[in-house]
């Protein structure tokens, strides 16, 4: 089992940076992941802001592009460095990982029923 935290999150002003930081725990069923961060605010689907895979690869959406930066640590930590904050980044915001060997640009968009998911750290930018 694998047990994902979030941490980091918390209230700023637009234009203002934030890092969000999960923390990964637990016996990894794999060595291929593909990790990733996703949003959700109330009233909308959760959708992907940023994703890495084992390979490396990166793929942002397109609203945080230039904005937002994901990073890795070995699969053990994954970071999401949020800069130029606007009012519409406000969401919880999900860490997830999956060890089936998906891509990148795959677990951006959606991520496998198998994934292993944080239990959401909330973000409020202020204009």
């Amino acid at each position: 089992q694998v047990h994902l935290m979030e941490s980091g999150g918390g209230s700023v002003q637009a234009g203002g940076s934030l890092r969000l930081s999960c923390a990964v725990s637990g016996n990894a069923p794999g060595s291929r992941y593909c990790m990733a961060w996703y949003r959700e605010s109330p009233g909308k689907e959760r959708k992907g802001v940023a994703a890495i895979d084992s390979t490396g690869s990166i793929v942002y959406a397109d609203s945080v592009k230039g904005r937002f930066s994901i990073s890795e640590d070995n699969a053990k930590n994954l970071y999401l460095h949020m800069d130029s904050l606007k009012p519409e980044d406000s969401a919880t915001y999900y860490c997830a990982a999956d060890y089936g060997g998906w891509e990148a640009h795959f677990c951006r968009i959606e991520m496998p029923a198998s994934t292993f998911w944080g239990q959401g750290i909330q973000v409020n930018v202020s204009s």
